[in-house]
């Protein structure tokens, strides 16, 4: 607007010829606004002596927290990282913790999970590590680790944290429910935590639900989360606030609408499966507006959202398709999805960016990369090269104006190992990735699947000869009847099946159902 009414007081008296040096000007500009797009330098965050890290968070002090492999990769702990500085969280007694999801305290409170050294007494494998411990959510600051307390179970896992002290996640109470899929016994609960010491208050699920989790809190005290069944791996996504609790809507599946980030202005960012069920989306779910399906990038079929900042800026991953082998990396903002790796400042690092996990408030990003120097998988951080990073080194360029750094070019894909991909795979499932595949694992599931339909005849194997129990394809397909009709019902590993019905019947045989 300013300039049109600039132009139309020039042309008053220079009409011609400053209407059309105006314009010349305004395209010039427009040219080097597109190629001043801003890049970013990126760090490898390294590990804790083993292979593989992930950055999970990051908050606005610029303090990351992630998990990481010892050396010789057996076990994995829980990190922060702040001003080059690596710190082990260490455990609860048990070999193992974690920290999978971002925490946006900026005051030093971490969340995370960490095995105990006590045996599960009902055999549960909570969280996943196959140790037969129990494990506990428990919040760490200045060095000393709080355990958080359960609802009368065994076990816990804390994920999220606000700016007042408030822990969220998920705890077992001590109903023993006989629909849930074994070796899991016991119901769970979204909780939380605080912010005084050893308050716990429960988070109901969805009319009709049995169990719930909690995913993330903002310092509005609105919570998100999912509800569901503990007797199958449908995940609805959900708000609680005021007392109340709110579905947040799907893009059109039955499965995985899992949160997992909730923004200042209570904008919720993650994933959604798409109709069909076959793969998912990333969503922005913004109150009045419904949910929005973010797509993916150009060539993908998948895409998952993991973080949101105050400026509406989300972050996550586009990937080729829902297996999460090969996946970019991507920064959505104003409505436009972008490769991160394009946005890398050329030669400046050998990392490849799968993840972008979390954002900032500063718009700095914790990642999980592919170091293609070493062949390792590590954490990474990247910081924009704007006005507020103008003394990191590598951005003095843009940020001093000297040169115009055109974006690159897409880098070739890389695809990642199946260990690896086993591990990122839990993103699919969310909060209760481990504690619903304890012994159906995704993974082995379909690596057995095969076997397993040949060990029940030749043929197609419908829901019904499967499992006796069976009375309808819905049970078939919630795993009510047995582990083989999850096998051949679980829509990740069978993406020529539209629907439920159509998996359950035999109607849509492929060499991963029959």
């Amino acid at each position: 607007m300013k300039s049109r009414s600039l132009m139309g007081l020039i042309a008053v008296a220079y009409a011609c010829f400053f209407v059309l040096a105006g314009q010349s000007q305004i395209a010039a500009q427009h040219e080097q606004r597109q190629l001043r797009r801003t890049y970013y330098v990126v760090k490898d965050l390294g590990t804790l002596g083993g292979t593989v890290s992930v950055a999970e968070g990051i908050s606005d002090r610029g303090w990351i927290v992630g998990s990481a492999y010892l050396a010789g990769d057996q076990s994995e702990h829980a990190y922060l990282w702040r001003d080059g500085v690596k710190t082990d969280l260490g455990t609860l007694g048990g070999p193992n913790s974690n920290e999978q999801w971002p925490v946006k305290d900026n005051r030093g409170l971490i969340a995370a999970v960490g095995e105990t050294s006590n045996p599960d007494p009902l055999g549960e494998n909570f969280c996943g590590f196959n140790t037969g411990l129990t494990c506990l959510g428990f919040l760490w600051q200045d060095g000393q680790k709080t355990p958080l307390p359960t609802l009368g179970g065994n076990n816990g896992q804390a994920l999220g944290v606000n700016n007042r002290g408030q822990v969220v996640g998920y705890a077992e109470n001590n109903i023993q429910d006989p629909n849930c899929v074994a070796p899991q016994v016991l119901d769970v609960r979204a909780v939380v935590w605080g912010p005084k010491a050893g308050e716990i208050q429960q988070l109901p699920p969805l009319p009709g639900d049995t169990i719930s989790a909690a995913t993330g809190i903002n310092d509005r005290e609105q919570v998100v989360g999912v509800s569901g069944l503990c007797s199958d791996t449908t995940a609805r996504g959900v708000l609680w606030q005021d007392g109340t609790v709110i579905d947040l809507g799907n893009l059109g599946g039955v499965l995985n609408t899992i949160p997992w980030a909730i923004n200042a202005q209570g904008k919720v960012v993650g994933q959604s499966d798409i109709t069909g069920d076959a793969t998912l989306h990333a969503f922005l779910w913004n109150n009045g507006d419904g949910m929005q399906d973010l797509g993916a990038l150009p060539g993908d079929s998948a895409s998952l959202a993991f973080g949101i900042n105050a400026n509406g800026r989300v972050v996550g991953g586009s990937c080729v398709d829902a297996t999460l082998s090969s996946c970019r990396a991507f920064l959505w903002q104003n409505g436009v999805m972008t490769d991160l790796n394009t946005l890398v400042k050329p030669g400046s690092t050998p990392l490849y960016l799968f993840f972008g996990n979390d954002i900032n408030s500063r718009g700095e990003i914790a990642f999980f990369a592919f170091n293609q120097s070493n062949g390792e998988y590590h954490a990474a951080m990247g910081v924009p090269c704007d006005a507020d990073h103008a003394n990191v080194e590598g951005c003095e360029e843009q940020s001093t104006g000297a040169d115009i750094v055109p974006v690159t070019s897409e880098r070739p894909r890389v695809i990642l190992p199946e260990n690896v991909r086993k591990q990122l795979q839990q993103r699919r499932h969310g909060p209760m990735g481990a504690y619903e595949s304890q012994t159906d694992n995704v993974d082995f599931l379909h690596e057995q699947s095969q076997i397993d339909f040949n060990s029940a005849g030749a043929g197609p194997q419908t829901c019904r000869s499967l499992g006796s129990s069976c009375t309808s394809s819905k049970q078939c397909c919630n795993n009510v009847c047995g582990r083989l009709t999850k096998t051949c019902c679980n829509p990740f590993h069978n993406q020529f099946c539209t629907s439920y019905k159509d998996c359950c019947s035999g109607a849509c045989i492929s060499n991963r159902c029959e």
